[in-house]
C-alpha cells in the first residue's frame, strides 16, 4: 500500500492544533447571544465552544476535573475568561452532541465491535478472585467507510449482546451502503435479511462458516452468497469481494486505544457510555 508521507506527516502534527484550538474565544459573545436567543429561564454563562475544548482536555490530555479548572484558569488568564469550576463541565459535557458526517455517494463499509474495559483489575485477580464472572466491558460497535477510514456510525451494547444483534441498528443511519464487510459474526440469517432490505441484489461480504448449508427457507441472498462461497472458496470469495479492506474498522479501533487507552475512567453506567461516545467522536473529527 502506498502512503503518501508528507500528508500523513501533516495529518500527526495538526493534532497539535486540534489539542489547543482555541477558537471558542472568537465566537464567545454571538454563540452566547445564539444559545441564549429562546432559552427560557437561567441563561447560560459559557458557550458549547468551551465545553467542546473541555471535552478535548478530558480525552485527549487525560485530565481530571479538578485539574481541567486549573488549566481553564490559565487559559482564560492569556485569554480575557473566568474560568468555570469543574461542575460545569461536568454538568454540560453531557449534553454535548456531535453529528457524525455521512458521504453522499455510496459506500462500502466494514462492521465489527471491540471492548472497553470499565475496571483495571488484571488478569490474576480476576481468575484468582473472581471466579467465572464476566469481567466488566463495553461494547461499541462501529461502521467504518472503508474508503475515508472515517466512522459513519456506533452503536453501545451490553458486552453480552451478540454483534450481530446490533448490525440493523447500526446501518440504519447510514443512507446509501454499496457494500457491506463484516466477520463470521454477522454471517447469520438476520444479517443477510437486513442487506435484503436495504436494496442489495449481490451478496455482501460477510464471512460465512466452513461448514455453512443452504437452508430452505431462509434468506435468498444468503443461499445466493453459499453457493458462491462453495464455488470459490475462502481464498476466491475473498480476493472477489477484497475482503483485505475490512481491517479499515481494526485500524480505527487500534488508533482510539492508542490514543485514549483501552479503560475507562468514569464510574457510573452513564457517565462511561458517554466518555465512550467522546472518545470515539472525538478521534473522528481529527482523522
Amino acid at each position: 500500500m502506498d502512503i503518501n508521507w508528507s500528508n500523513y506527516n501533516e495529518t500527526l502534527v495538526k493534532r497539535g492544533e486540534f489539542y489547543l484550538d482555541v477558537q471558542f474565544a472568537k465566537t464567545w459573545h454571538p454563540e452566547l447571544a445564539a444559545m441564549n436567543a429562546e432559552k427560557r429561564g437561567r441563561p447560560y454563562i459559557y458557550p458549547d465552544g468551551l465545553m467542546d475544548f473541555c471535552s478535548v482536555a478530558y480525552c485527549f490530555m487525560q485530565l481530571p476535573y479538578r485539574q481541567m479548572e486549573g488549566f481553564l484558569r490559565k487559559i482564560g488568564g492569556f485569554l480575557g475568561f473566568q474560568a468555570p469550576d469543574y461542575t460545569t463541565p461536568f454538568r454540560r459535557m453531557r449534553k454535548l452532541d456531535w453529528d457524525i458526517p455521512q458521504s453522499d455517494e455510496p459506500v462500502v463499509i466494514a462492521v465489527d465491535a471491540t471492548g472497553m474495559k470499565v475496571t483495571t483489575r488484571g488478569e490474576w485477580m480476576y481468575k484468582n478472585w473472581r471466579g467465572k464472572e464476566r469481567k466488566g466491558w463495553i461494547k461499541v460497535n462501529v461502521a467504518v467507510d472503508i474508503k475515508s477510514k472515517k466512522m459513519l456510525a456506533f452503536e453501545i451494547s451490553d458486552s453480552r449482546c451478540h454483534d450481530s444483534m446490533m448490525f440493523e441498528k447500526l446501518l440504519d443511519g447510514i443512507p446509501m451502503i454499496k457494500d457491506v464487510m463484516g466477520d463470521g459474526a454477522y454471517g447469520n440469517r438476520r444479517c443477510y435479511n437486513y442487506c435484503e432490505k436495504r436494496g442489495m441484489d449481490e451478496p455482501p461480504a460477510l464471512k460465512l462458516h466452513k461448514n455453512c448449508i443452504i437452508k430452505p427457507q431462509r434468506s435468498w441472498l444468503r443461499q445466493k452468497a453459499v453457493l458462491e462461497w462453495k464455488k470459490l472458496g475462502y481464498e476466491g470469495w475473498r480476493d472477489k469481494h477484497e475482503y483485505g479492506k475490512r481491517w479499515a474498522v481494526e485500524g480505527f479501533f487500534s488508533a482510539v486505544k492508542r490514543c485514549f487507552g483501552e479503560g475507562l475512567r468514569a464510574t457510573s453506567t452513564e457517565g462511561m457510555i458517554r466518555e465512550v461516545e467522546m472518545k470515539f467522536k472525538l478521534y473522528n473529527l481529527i482523522m
